[in-house]
C-alpha cells in the first residue's frame, strides 16, 4: 500500500517529535550562595519580596520552579534559554558577586524595565498568573528600587 504524501509526512513529523522527546533540558540548579543572595544585601520588605518571587525569581535566580512542560520539547529547550538568559541578565541569587557598579546598573535596569512594562513577559504571565503585575505592584518595585540606589 502506497502512503501519500501528507500521511508520510504526518508519520514523519510524529517521529522526530517522538525522538526529540529523549533530549531534555538539565534541570539541575547552580548552587543558592546565601552570601551572594541579594536578600542578604538589601532590605528587602516582604511585600517586595513576595512581588520578586513570583514575578521574577524563575527566570532571574538559581531558584527555578521548572514547569511540568518544561520536559516537552522543544518548548523546554526554548524556556531554558529564556532562563538561562535571564540568569545571565541578572541574577539575584548572585547579586553580591556583582561589583559596585554593575549592581548600580542593574538597580537602574530594573526600574526601566519597570516603568516600561516590559517584565516580566506576557507569555510567561499567561500561564503564571501570580506574576502578573497591577500598577501597584510596578510602583511599589520601581519605588523599592529607587530607594536601594
Amino acid at each position: 500500500m502506497k502512503l501519500n504524501k501528507r500521511k508520510t509526512l504526518g508519520i514523519l513529523a510524529i517521529t522526530v517529535f517522538i525522538i526529540i522527546q529523549l533530549f531534555g533540558i538539565d534541570e539541575t540548579l547552580p548552587p543558592v550562595v546565601e552570601t551572594e543572595n541579594f536578600y542578604k544585601d538589601k532590605s528587602v520588605p516582604e511585600d517586595v519580596r513576595v512581588l520578586l518571587r513570583n514575578a521574577c525569581r524563575d527566570c532571574h535566580s538559581n531558584e527555578t520552579e521548572y514547569p511540568w512542560y518544561i520536559n516537552i520539547q522543544p518548548l523546554g529547550w526554548w524556556l531554558k534559554g529564556h532562563i538561562e538568559n535571564g540568569r545571565e541578565q541578572l541574577n539575584f541569587s548572585k547579586w553580591n558577586s556583582y561589583d559596585d557598579k554593575r549592581k548600580a546598573r542593574k538597580v537602574n535596569e530594573c526600574i526601566e524595565v519597570m516603568e516600561q512594562r516590559r517584565m516580566p513577559y506576557k507569555s510567561y504571565t499567561w500561564i503564571h498568573k501570580k506574576a502578573q503585575l497591577s500598577d501597584d505592584d510596578y510602583e511599589r518595585l520601581i519605588a523599592y528600587f529607587e530607594s536601594v540606589k
